[in-house]
């Protein structure tokens, strides 16, 4: 199976594809998430996080 990156649009409940792939790379842990698994990202960032624990560090470095 090809590995090929994804480019998305986010926002506020679902994203827009916007260049076709598999998979989108984690912000802040550098980590694949595919398609079918992303759930967490931030619209205003436009970033992708592979989990709630990558979401939350972005967050506390946000907030210093």
């Amino acid at each position: 199976m090809n590995e090929i990156l994804a480019k998305l649009k986010y926002g506020p409940n679902s994203f827009e594809v916007l260049e076709k792939g598999n998979h989108v790379i984690c912000a802040v842990s550098g980590k694949k998430i595919p398609l079918d698994k992303l759930t967490y990202w931030n619209v205003d960032l436009q970033e992708a996080y592979f989990s709630t624990k990558e979401a939350q560090i972005r967050f506390e470095e946000l907030i210093k």
